[in-house]
């Protein structure tokens, strides 16, 4: 396997308040998908897609307690934080990542993810690239 074998998924955005960031959207003609909350996350999600522009996962803090977008809404209100891709092996596709030279540093262990169906999420800073999540395939 090669990174080859990973396919973009979508970009995620994380935002205090979502109706500024559906507005935007909205007048770039995406279609939001209905907002739901990922207690295993603490964050409210939503998928915006378009039928010419890449999907845009929009994230918001969850009702109590930490959330994994506090640190980057406390700094910046909002700000395009990760990019997902699906991987058909996750292990293959760590070992392939770290093959280019490149450090990977585990942000968020696998887990389940409300958003995709139970599908399993995980996250990574990609030392000199930024913030990816892994959205396993089926």
């Amino acid at each position: 396997m090669t990174l080859a074998a990973l396919t973009f998924h979508h970009l995620g955005l994380a935002v205090k308040d979502d109706a500024p960031a559906l507005a935007m959207l909205g007048a770039l003609g995406y279609t939001a998908q209905d907002r739901i909350f990922d207690p295993a996350q603490n964050v409210f999600v939503r998928l915006c897609l378009s039928p010419t522009q890449p999907t845009v996962e929009i994230v918001q803090p969850g009702p109590e307690g930490k959330s994994p977008v506090d640190s980057w809404i406390a700094k910046y209100n909002e700000l395009i934080y990760h990019t997902c891709y699906e991987t058909p092996d996750l292990a293959a596709t760590l070992a392939d990542i770290e093959k280019t030279g490149l450090r990977v540093m585990t942000l968020a262990e696998r887990k389940p993810a409300v958003l995709f169906g139970g599908r399993h999420v995980s996250f990574y800073k990609v030392m000199g690239f930024g913030i990816i999540e892994l959205l396993e395939r089926n």
